[in-house]
């Protein structure tokens, strides 16, 4: 039988560690530590929940070694009898995040009451400019719009960097960090256990709006179940100020109907279909497959010049339900370099990380926005681990999700047009990324503009448009070195060496720590027979890379002339 994603894992059930705990509890964590009979349950839990972690996940260890994951269990093994109960629940959920896997992660059913954690009355998210309040409750509308500079006794920075060993999240992927951290930001039983607030029933924030400095007396408040696909982050809870309460342009379409798993609409000014895919899953009244037949028709029948595919929003679902989507774009008339675009976002994520593979290889989309909160191969299908006293839910990966190539390390999809959202746009109703994909150009590949000024002999104008490509703000996630290594080498197959060496020179100068753009260029300095320069990158490239053993013999062999 086909195994399945679950249904959104990493925005809504997977973002449950401290989103269920906010609904009011009768009684709340405080600072006194556990019985004994408490900590020997604690204890319990922690040696099953180690054990059953190593049985159920697919690669426990393929970012923590077994060495300081047993240590940190050990760690908080002898801990436990000194922390209070939030405490405890804290250090289980950063040993369980030190596998670096989005899907890996302490989690419950929204509903759960079981951890109990509360919120402070504010919603914060990390825009391009910084950690700003988007939400916040009556008493403390007027923190809507405030950039955030101090939280208890932490600067913004300091406190994400405290909580950040807390989050869930793939490996090395500050996008999907970043979607899951600020819910601990706002959570006063993991500031207190990180040592940011020391009482939890009254916590400092400082703020600024306008140029003028604020600070605020925060208390816990309770917060409400959250319902639907959304990502929780944009969820404002009733009778809350929104940031956006002011703006004077109309909602964006992103947010125009993001419960809604999924819709499109057509745009006849520009000839555009624009559609929101919220999480992989099938509506009760229409299946992913019937809309997306219904969506393919229209585009058949009327006049599209542009096909948009908004994949903001989606965490993800069962993977096996991409497939009439990816088929149709491939079969319609919009599969074409400048007429198909996928926006993504930190929140991309799970099964929506499969399409954005899929489509990557099979279609000729443009992505657009910013990376994916996934890596591009990931481990997910978590298995559900049951603590047996505390019966907090412990997910651990069960499969490995190998959609391109092996060898294929990206942290994330980037966008070819980075379009990333600022607290501007956000609170001005702006969609940075839909105004990047109406006003979209084609342009030459850099790889063209390279050689265009080559084969001029105007080895000044290639450098300028190597800078000015890296400068541009729109280019920021495009990774150049592997078609500027290939373009090296196709030079150099047609004997064109000069060429090939000023390539690979743009190529040091934009990826100065890899060690296989200096390999590339010392290999070109020895065709052409300048010994003492392929020296130099040779050992350039052993530098950064002590392991590259093709740069070892090939130095060897210089060396011995």
């Amino acid at each position: 039988m086909l195994k399945t994603g679950r249904l959104f894992p990493g925005i809504i059930f997977c973002l449950t560690l401290f989103v269920v705990p906010l609904v009011a509890q009768s009684s709340h964590s405080s600072m006194t530590t556990v019985t004994k009979a408490e900590a020997e349950a604690w204890r319990e839990d922690l040696r099953y929940m180690a054990d059953e972690m190593v049985k159920h996940h697919k690669n426990l260890f393929h970012a923590v070694t077994r060495e300081q994951y047993e240590m940190a269990v050990k760690n908080l093994y002898e801990k436990i009898p000194t922390l209070a109960r939030h405490q405890i629940i804290v250090e289980l959920a950063r040993i369980v995040a030190m596998i670096e896997d989005g899907h890996t992660s302490i989690a419950g059913p929204l509903s759960d009451p079981k951890i109990g954690f509360r919120s402070y009355p504010l919603s914060l998210y990390f825009f391009k400019d910084g950690l700003f309040v988007v939400a916040a409750d009556r008493e403390h509308a007027s923190a809507v719009g405030a950039k955030v500079l101090k939280i208890g006794n932490a600067s913004a920075q300091e406190a994400f960097d405290a909580v950040k060993a807390l989050a869930f999240h793939d490996h090395n992927n500050e996008f999907g960090l970043k979607a899951v951290a600020t819910m601990y930001l706002t959570s006063p039983e993991v500031l207190n256990a990180v040592g940011i607030v020391g009482n939890m029933e009254s916590a400092s924030v400082v703020l600024e709006k306008e140029g003028k400095q604020m600070t605020l007396e925060l208390k816990p408040v309770e917060w409400p179940p959250v319902q639907g696909v959304t990502a929780w982050s944009h969820i404002v809870p009733e009778g809350w100020t929104d940031a956006r309460t002011m703006a004077k342009a109309p909602v964006p379409l992103y947010l125009k109907d993001i419960k809604n798993l999924y819709w499109f609409e057509y745009l006849p000014d520009s000839k555009t279909v624009y559609v929101q895919f919220n999480g992989v899953a099938n509506k009760e009244d229409e299946s992913v497959e019937a809309f997306s037949k219904r969506l393919f028709d229209f585009v058949a029948k009327n006049a599209v010049d542009r096909f948009v595919l908004d994949l903001r929003w989606n965490g993800g679902g069962n993977n096996y339900l991409n497939k009439p989507l990816v088929v149709g774009l491939i079969k319609s008339k919009v599969d074409e370099r400048g007429h198909l675009f996928v926006i993504t976002s930190r929140f991309t994520f799970s099964a929506a990380q499969n399409l954005v593979n899929e489509l990557e290889k099979y279609t000729n989309t443009i992505f657009v926005g910013e990376p994916t909160g996934e890596n591009v191969n990931f481990y997910g299908d978590p298995a559900h681990i049951e603590l047996p006293h505390s019966h907090l839910v412990v997910r651990a990966s069960t499969l490995w999700w190998q959609n391109l190539d092996p060898r294929d390390t990206r942290l994330w999809t980037g966008p070819q047009i980075a379009a990333e959202l600022t607290s501007a746009d956000y609170f001005s109703n702006t969609d940075p990324a839909m105004k990047a994909i109406l006003n979209y150009t084609p342009k030459k590949e850099l790889t063209a503009q390279l050689m265009d000024a080559l084969n001029a002999n105007d080895v000044v104008l290639a450098q300028k448009r190597m800078r000015e490509f890296l400068a541009d703000p729109a280019n920021t996630y495009i990774n150049v070195e592997n078609p500027l290594n290939n373009l090296g080498y196709q030079l150099m197959s047609a004997h064109e060496l000069d060429k090939a060496i000023e390539i690979f020179k743009l190529n040091t100068e934009a990826y100065p720590k890899s060690s296989n753009v200096y390999d590339s260029l010392g290999e070109a300095y020895m065709n052409k027979g300048l010994k003492e320069l392929a020296i130099k990158n040779y050992e350039k490239s052993l530098e950064l890379n002590p392991s590259n053993m093709n740069g070892a013999e090939m130095l060897k062999k210089l060396k011995s002339k």
